[in-house]
């Protein structure tokens, strides 16, 4: 009996012993599994891989990550903000130490970040802003000035068409509606041009940012408009969607219709330096190392500015030819 008693009172000691060591992961776990070791735990939301900006964008923070010693829980919300919001929640109840996203669209973001601000977990908004009022919902922004590309692609227009008097038919493919970089570079490029009344845009149209759907809008535009002299694409992948379209119509992209595009990833500028686009507005995907360093910062609680920018120039063909022997992305 004694025997017994004993085995039965050395059992229940190792299953307290058990029950307080999966105690003890849970809890670091709760803290991103960082409450020994003191690693830094981010939950990152990506957009989706809608283009080949977004996969150097996803690569530099990656990349960047693993250079900081941070630990990364990384989601691919395939372009749809019921995705990312889903995201942010988990990354909630996983207690990580700082979330970071590049929001789908501007709009419906104020309850999960109110959620995130409650858990007391900073967030960081990169390469897309959202319209939320309320700006203490989030730490700070980093990434483009979307406006600012707009208007240097209008100013390249303008520049280009000076001291002439015809008509200028203009196409627009426009990014994922209601993003910020699909509103702002609209609204950039329509206040340049709008002083002049040659620029017409007659047709714009969203091509979701996505090769595809540059291709499937630039051949409809083809059809309903047989007159077109300039298309301003609101990233490369569009822009290159719709030369396949030109080229199969017939015509010689780049001189039968000039292009503007914006990002400047490699593709882009190949076709930049062949003359088949004939302006690329740069915005870098390179976010990674600026948001590891700020994730550290929000994250021992220091003031950091609300509004990061990065640095970013623009392409002519031959500039683009000097530039490309050592692009990143």
């Amino acid at each position: 009996m004694l025997k017994r008693w004993s085995a039965a009172v050395l059992s229940g000691l190792l299953v307290l012993g058990a029950m307080g060591a999966c105690g003890g992961e849970n809890e670091a776990g709760s803290n991103g599994g960082n409450a020994d070791d003191g690693k830094i735990t981010m939950g990152f939301a990506q957009v989706g891989a809608e283009s080949g900006w977004r996969t150097a964008n996803t690569k530099s923070i990656q990349e960047a990550a693993a250079a900081a010693g941070i630990d990364l829980k990384f989601s691919d919300a395939q372009q749809k903000q019921e995705n990312q919001i889903k995201a942010i929640r988990s990354y909630i109840a996983q207690k990580v130490d700082v979330i970071a996203f590049s929001p789908v669209v501007e709009s419906g973001w104020d309850t999960v970040l109110k959620e995130a601000k409650d858990a007391k977990i900073p967030v960081i908004l990169t390469d897309r802003a959202v319209d939320s009022k309320d700006t203490s919902l989030y730490k700070t922004f980093i990434g483009s000035d979307f406006v600012l590309e707009g208007k240097k692609a209008g100013e390249w227009l303008v520049k280009e068409y000076q001291g002439k008097t015809d008509t200028v038919n203009i196409v627009e493919l426009q990014g994922t509606t209601g993003s910020a970089p699909a509103n702002d570079r609209k609204a950039g490029f329509g206040d340049v041009i709008k002083a002049d009344p040659k620029f017409k845009v007659i047709a714009s149209q969203t091509g979701d940012f996505t090769r595809a759907k540059g291709k499937e809008v630039m051949e409809a535009f083809l059809k309903a408009n047989p007159k077109i002299d300039v298309l301003y694409a609101h990233n490369d992948d569009m822009g290159l969607g719709a030369i396949e379209a030109i080229e199969a119509a017939g015509k010689k992209p780049g001189v039968d219709i000039k292009i503007i595009t914006v990002d400047a990833v490699k593709d882009g500028m190949t076709a930049l330096a062949a003359g088949k686009i004939n302006f690329i507005v740069e915005c870098s995907p390179l976010l990674g190392p600026q948001l590891m360093d700020l994730a550290k910062k929000v994250v021992k609680g220091e003031t950091v500015e609300q509004r990061v920018l990065t640095e970013e120039t623009t392409f002519t063909p031959e500039q683009a030819k000097a530039a490309l022997p050592d692009r990143k992305y």
